[in-house]
């Protein structure tokens, strides 16, 4: 294989994995748009919070990273604040190697694979909640008509309730697997902003777009990088995903698989 294509290939494998990563925090924007019919813009700080609370548990106090992991959800739902944490950038080690995969031309981070599985895992789990579970049907029925669902017997606010809670765990789970590949610090709220083009693109409301729109910027993200770059002096990958979401709300506003919603007066 010659080095040209093997670099291709590199870059489309780091792109498909950091993608799923992405997804997997897309998925929040999803939860909450599906169940209360609004844009969480907080997402990426709630990753940041999740990952600071499970870093300074581990560094602190040595605790399992399962009793970290409740730490984190519980900082989520009392809304603690990253300057409660401190400013200064934290390692959040995870139980895995460092050693990367070599695939032929492919050299792949354990932590990207891990973060790929979860990302896997969980989209697959939570699609199952909103198509085949009563509790999924019912969020969907409030996303679509509150009165109406109310009307039905369905307890509005407890659902509201439980796709924030959703969202915890999610949250949660991005912030141990970026803070791990990126470090902790309150940058790690950008994360959010990276993946609201994700969503965008893919469709608020859709988890199978959730996970193409995390395919899509990943990659573009990764071959732009990698091909662009050193013509540019680097960066592309920074704005590369708004140009798709800015291309996307110019050409198919509601996303991939996003719902078109018609409104007549």
């Amino acid at each position: 294989m010659s080095d040209t294509l093997g670099f291709f290939f590199l870059l489309m494998s780091n792109g498909v994995l950091i993608g799923l990563m992405y997804s997997l925090i897309a998925l929040g924007f999803v939860l909450v748009y599906k169940a209360t019919d609004a844009v969480n813009f907080a997402q990426g700080e709630f990753v940041m919070i999740a990952g600071l609370a499970v870093a300074l548990s581990l560094s602190a106090a040595g605790a399992p990273l399962w009793v970290a992991i409740l730490i984190g959800l519980a900082s989520i739902l009392r809304g603690v604040g990253p300057t409660f944490f401190g400013a200064g950038t934290k390692t959040l080690p995870l139980p895995i190697s460092d050693e990367p995969f070599v695939l032929g031309p492919l050299f792949i981070p354990p932590i990207q694979v891990l973060g790929a599985v979860v990302s896997i895992v969980f989209l697959s789990a939570f699609g199952w909640f909103f198509l085949m579970s009563r509790k999924g049907i019912a969020m969907r029925a409030v996303a679509d008509n509150q009165q109406v669902a109310m009307a039905m017997g369905i307890n509005v606010e407890r659902y509201f309730g439980l796709a924030w809670a959703m969202t915890g765990v999610v949250s949660a789970l991005g912030g141990i697997i970026w803070g791990n590949l990126l470090g902790v610090d309150v940058n790690l709220s950008l994360v959010g902003f990276k993946v609201f083009p994700v969503v965008i693109l893919g469709g608020l409301d859709s988890i199978p777009g959730a996970i193409v729109g995390g395919l899509i910027v990943g990659i573009v993200e990764n071959i732009a990088a990698g091909y662009v770059d050193p013509y540019v002096g680097g960066g592309t990958k920074d704005f590369a995903p708004y140009v798709l979401m800015i291309l996307a709300l110019m050409i198919r506003p509601y996303g991939i698989f996003g719902k078109k919603i018609i409104e007549r007066v």
